[in-house]
C-alpha cells in the first residue's frame, strides 16, 4: 500500500488567513523555520491506479495539481481517484468533497448519521447527485470491517476497519438533529490494511485500553496533533474552549498523547491535523524536540510511506 501525505494542519491551514499568533507572523515574514501547511489529506493506493482520499480537505484540488500521481488520464475526464472515506462531518475534512463535483463517478463511504447530516441537511451536496452513479455513498458501521471499493465495484485491495473515537458532532448540526443520531459515529478513527497496517486518526476525544490494543497492531501511526496544550487557544485569547471539548487530546501534559501513548509498539508514529497555534510546529523550538525525543515524527507534506 502507497500512501501520500499532501497536507499535514488543522482546520484554516498554516499560516491560517485571520491569524497573527507567533507561528503565523513569522511565516509570513520568511522567518519561520519550517514552511506552510495546507490542511489535511492523504491519499492511499495498493495498485498505484487507483487512489482513496481520506476525509476531503478545502485544498483538495491545490493538493491534487501538487501530486502528478492524481492527475487525470485515460481520457478527457477521468480522474485515478475512486472514492473518499470520510471520518467525520466537519468542514475541514468533508467540505472539498464539493470541489470533487465535476460529474467525476466517486465512492463516498461514512457513516450513515454523516450521511445524513451531509445530503439531507445541506443542500449544497446535491451538487454530488446531478448525475447517475456520480457519488455512491457507503454505510460504514463502527467496529465492522469493509473493503475500498472502485467505481466499478471491483475490491482495491484495502481493508478498512473503523473504530468510534469521539462522540461529538459538529457545532453547525443543530442540538435537535444531533438528538436523532447514533453518538457513536460522530466521529471514526480508521485502521487500513493491506498486508501492513495503517492507523488514521486526526481526531480523538480518548484513549482506552481497547483502542490501545488496536494501535499497538498498527505498522505506521497518523495521530491526532491539534493542540499542544489543553488551554492553548484560551491563553492566546483567541478562542473559548479546551482542545478537549473540541474533541482533541492535547499532545503535552501528564494525560496527552505523548504520555498515554508512551509504551506504545508502533514502530513509526507521526503526528497531523496540527493547529497553526501549535509550538511543535517551530523545528528549533523545545516542544519540537520533545516530540522527537519521544520517537514521534511531525508529518511533512510530500511524506511518502510504503507499507
Amino acid at each position: 500500500m502507497r500512501v501520500e501525505i499532501l497536507g499535514t494542519a488543522a482546520g484554516g491551514g498554516f499560516p491560517q488567513w485571520n491569524c497573527a499568533c507567533r507561528n503565523c507572523s513569522l511565516a509570513r515574514a520568511g522567518t519561520f523555520p519550517t514552511r506552510s501547511r495546507t490542511q489535511l489529506q492523504v491519499a492511499l493506493s495498493s495498485d498505484e491506479k487507483s487512489w482513496f482520499l481520506l476525509n476531503a480537505s478545502p485544498d483538495v484540488t491545490r493538493q491534487i495539481e501538487s501530486s502528478s500521481f492524481l492527475h487525470p488520464s485515460g481520457g478527457t475526464r477521468h480522474s485515478p481517484i475512486s472514492g473518499v472515506l470520510l471520518t467525520s462531518a466537519e468542514l475541514d475534512q468533508s467540505l472539498g468533497l464539493l470541489l470533487l463535483r465535476e460529474y467525476q463517478p466517486l465512492q463516498v463511504f461514512a457513516t450513515a448519521s454523516v450521511r445524513r447530516i451531509l445530503r439531507e441537511d445541506n443542500s449544497m451536496f446535491s451538487m454530488l447527485e446531478r448525475s447517475e452513479d456520480q457519488a455512491r455513498w457507503h454505510d460504514v458501521v463502527p467496529g465492522t470491517p469493509f473493503n475500498l471499493c472502485s467505481q466499478t465495484g471491483g475490491q482495491a485491495g484495502i481493508e478498512c476497519l473503523p473504530l468510534s473515537v469521539a462522540r461529538r458532532y459538529p457545532s453547525y448540526v443543530p442540538t435537535q438533529r444531533t438528538a436523532e443520531l447514533c453518538a457513536c459515529e460522530a466521529v471514526l478513527g480508521v485502521i487500513l490494511s493491506s498486508g501492513k497496517r495503517l492507523g488514521y486518526f486526526p481526531s480523538i476525544g480518548k484513549i482506552d485500553d481497547s483502542l490501545l490494543e488496536q494501535l499497538n497492531s498498527l505498522d505506521v501511526l497518523l495521530f491526532d496533533g491539534t493542540f499542544w496544550t489543553d488551554d492553548e487557544l484560551i491563553r492566546l485569547q483567541i478562542g473559548t474552549r479546551t482542545a478537549r471539548e473540541m474533541g482533541h487530546i492535547p499532545v503535552s501534559s501528564p494525560d496527552g498523547s505523548l504520555d498515554l501513548l508512551s509504551g506504545l509498539r508502533c514502530p513509526k508514529k507521526m503526528f497531523v491535523h496540527i493547529n497553526n497555534t501549535n509550538p511543535m510546529l517551530d523545528a528549533t523550538g523545545p516542544a519540537w524536540q520533545k516530540v522527537r525525543d519521544s520517537g514521534w515524527e511531525i508529518a511533512e507534506e510530500g511524506c511518502h510511506l510504503e507499507l
